[in-house]
């Protein structure tokens, strides 16, 4: 069975309140300069079915989706689509009862061509535009978040002394048990938890960021000198609500920049309020150890649908809006990253709510959390949703 939801909340997501009432600037519509059924800038000889306007709209939960021809998608002939299907095939081990029917046919087409992977879909899925259901804006927000790199130790010493924990025999579902301050300082909570450290990092902040995140490549030094690179993946957490440490900050009159590297620069000003800033989150975040072969090391950790997330093509959504498995036209334009592209509804987060939502899997390592620090941009989304048989 795979994970309810991740709990993954992005560096981004930590104020997403914050972010939702920021203005973005909207995404330009469709000029109207190409003819209907042609792509813009594309072979003329590839025309595009244009029966959007015979197709129903669709209902689904909280989103609202509108047919429309395939030359609203900005860039759709520029992508490349292999990148996609690497994460379609991930889909299709776990597909859900609409795309499964498809999933031959998408298996086939991963040693195709791109013109044949783009002419499938041209003539197999027909795209929506995702809308609030009580109308307004079809602009949202886009944030992304990544899987951490870090050096841990398995037993403590040599300034590696923040352990993470597995999850604790006394822990129960539904029911608050200690907070992040009593794991810290409680004897009682300390007893608990004895016996159940899986790694020690050497930075309390670091070890909130893998718990903000969800999951996280370690590479742990074991007690006789080796080393070998393991995940850790979400296993629970402590029944406590998440709280954003830079909301905080922003409420205390301390930061005016929000964004992850405001908060790392306030920490690196006062080292001695560390403790005061983290136990403004009383949630913990509790792990599991996984080996980390080759093939396993090429993919992202598990999303809610129970995949491994592809870097670059793997966003999470409001399942309420879009569900696990569907592929998805992303737009969104920005100082940070230009995209426009495919990607697969495979994750979710407690931070993302609303139809036209999305967090972007942006990697691992030091560029991909730089990127997710700071990404915040305007986002627009289409589905592609399997055509009713005629």
């Amino acid at each position: 069975m795979t994970l309810p939801l991740l709990l993954r909340w992005t560096l981004a997501g930590l104020l997403a309140s914050v972010l939702l009432a920021c203005a973005t600037p909207p995404l330009p519509e469709p000029d109207g300069s190409t003819a209907p059924g042609v792509l813009q800038g594309s072979d003329t000889s590839l025309r595009l079915p244009d029966a959007a306007a015979s197709v129903p709209a669709l209902l689904r939960g909280n989103s609202r989706w509108q047919p429309v021809a395939w030359t609203e998608l900005p860039g759709f002939e520029g992508d490349k689509l292999f990148e996609a299907w690497n994460a379609w095939l991930k889909s299709c081990e776990r597909p859900g009862p609409v795309f499964a029917p498809l999933c031959p046919e998408v298996r086939r087409l991963s040693i195709g061509t791109e013109a044949e992977q783009r002419q499938w879909l041209l003539e197999r899925l027909q795209p929506y535009r995702v809308e609030p259901l009580q109308g307004g804006a079809v602009v949202g927000l886009l944030t992304a978040y990544f899987e951490p790199e870090l050096q841990a130790r398995r037993l403590p010493g040599a300034g590696f002394e923040v352990p993470l924990y597995q999850l604790p025999a006394n822990l129960k579902a539904r029911q608050p048990w200690f907070s992040r301050q009593e794991i810290d300082s409680v004897g009682m909570a300390q007893e608990a938890l004895r016996g159940r450290e899986i790694v020690y990092l050497n930075d309390p902040v670091q070890a909130m960021v893998l718990q903000i995140q969800g999951s996280g490549r370690i590479r742990v030094t074991e007690p006789d000198g080796s080393t070998r690179l393991i995940r850790l993946a979400y296993a629970g957490h402590n029944g406590h609500p998440y709280q954003s440490i830079g909301r905080w900050l922003l409420d205390q009159g301390e930061l005016r920049d929000a964004s992850w590297p405001g908060i790392q620069a306030w920490l690196q000003r006062n080292p001695q309020r560390v403790n005061e800033l983290l136990w403004r989150n009383p949630r913990v975040v509790f792990f599991k150890e996984e080996a980390l072969g080759d093939l396993d090391a090429a993919f992202g950790p598990k999303g809610a649908q129970g995949v491994p997330l592809t870097p670059g093509r793997s966003i999470a959504v409001d399942p309420q809006s879009i569900p696990y498995g569907t592929p998805v036209w992303l737009a969104s334009p920005g100082p940070q990253i230009a995209l426009q592209r495919l990607v697969l509804a495979q994750d979710t987060g407690s931070a993302i709510r609303g139809a036209v939502r999305a967090d972007y899997f942006a990697g691992w390592g030091e560029s991909a959390g730089e990127l997710a620090g700071r990404l915040k941009q305007p986002l627009r989304l289409w589905v592609l949703w399997p055509k009713s048989p005629h």
